[in-house]
């Protein structure tokens, strides 16, 4: 294999393929990435044997071949390079290694045979749909936060996406939960995702899908099985596997008779809230939350240290009304939000809240209360 190609296109694949690699690995060749130079392009390929990612990258190919390197030191050497060079990527006849070279720097790394890669089979796919990369943004910038990282119930482990209808419309919606909070998001769904099996997507997953949906003009092409899914953004295609579980019934969860409306201007209260949380142990971080005619008081005591209040005008025009939740979680919601209030639908102190955004966006969020 023999070829160049521009040191910017080359760092902009391998920043995108490299973060699938784990940094430790008992299996070599998971540590490496695939080079194939054929016609124009170079096809890089990584994989963590549930996740993988390729792309191809316009090249010189002088000599076709195929070869797998270590991915982290290949991205490392090729960030460090100057900007507006050329990289020649050279292997040895014998296939052992390969050359590096760009203006006076040379580099030489050992191979493993492209032979030993491993290839995550995708199968059939029984769904493909095109959604539009702002629109799957959507749904995963407001949903992520609340995917559970605990291990014991992997079925909460990553987002649930399926299609449903909702106010007489068929809508893709996505669910994330950890048992505090429930975050769901909708988009209008599109034509030949009816009848999809629910799927639900691996935290990693939507971490580098996440970084990849960053160009707002670009549509992404999904094709969905039971096992897997299989996303094509422009020249990258990544295919995971799917948590293979069943996402618990939410919609119970979610509050229907909350009587008790709060709104409150996102800014002052997501302020007032990092404000008197400054003083709580990171163990507790419970606020309570002090609800009147017109006005909320915000109030934190630690033992420890001391305690904190602070009063935010709301409209409110209810029975006096006191109940506690986590900082953390509180502020985690309200970042989400993107109009000027947030509507908090309240009914008692031990019950779950329902969270609105006045923009108008398909959006709900679920809280459950903390003692106080």
């Amino acid at each position: 294999m023999r070829i160049t190609l521009e040191r910017s296109n080359l760092l902009k694949s391998l920043n995108h393929v490299h973060r699938v690699v784990e940094r430790r690995n008992t299996i070599p060749i998971l540590s490496n990435v695939l080079m194939r130079a054929s016609g124009a392009d170079l096809e890089l390929k990584a994989t963590d044997l549930d996740l993988e990612i390729t792309e191809a990258v316009a090249a010189m190919v002088e000599q076709p071949g195929a070869t797998t390197v270590p991915a982290h030191l290949l991205y490392e050497i090729v960030r460090k390079l100057p900007d507006g060079s050329e990289v020649l990527l050279v292997t040895n006849p014998d296939g052992g290694s390969m050359t590096v070279q760009s203006g006076r720097s040379k580099f030489t790394l050992q191979c493993l045979p492209e032979a030993d890669f491993p290839d995550l089979t995708a199968g059939s796919f029984t769904h493909t749909f095109k959604l539009k990369a702002t629109d799957l943004k959507m749904l995963i910038d407001r949903t992520q936060f609340a995917i559970s990282t605990e291990e014991t119930r992997y079925y909460l482990n990553g987002i649930f996406f399926h299609t449903i209808e909702a106010g007489g419309d068929l809508k893709l919606r996505a669910v994330a939960t950890d048992g505090h909070r429930l975050a769901r998001a909708d988009v209008d769904a599109p034509s030949g995702s009816e009848g999809m099996p629910g799927i639900i997507i691996p935290r990693k997953t939507v971490g580098e899908l996440q970084k990849l949906v960053d160009n707002p003009d670009a549509t992404v092409a999904v094709e969905v099985s039971d096992a897997k899914i299989r996303l094509t953004i422009g020249s990258i295609v990544m295919t995971s596997k799917l948590i293979d579980g069943t996402f618990p019934d939410y919609q119970r969860v979610i509050p229907t008779n909350n009587d008790k409306e709060m709104r409150v201007d996102c800014q002052s209260f997501t302020r007032a809230v990092d404000r008197v949380s400054t003083i709580s142990s990171e163990r507790g971080r419970a606020v309570k939350l002090a609800l009147t005619d017109g006005q909320l008081t915000l109030t934190v005591n630690n033992p420890d240290s001391g305690s904190a209040t602070e009063e935010v005008a709301v409209g409110y025009e209810n029975d006096p009304l006191e109940i506690g939740f986590n900082a953390k979680y509180l502020l985690d919601i309200t970042a989400q939000l993107s109009g000027e209030d947030a509507i908090f639908m309240l009914a008692d102190a031990g019950s779950p809240t329902l969270v609105r955004d006045t923009a108008g966006d398909d959006a709900l969020y679920v809280l459950m209360p903390m003692r106080v």
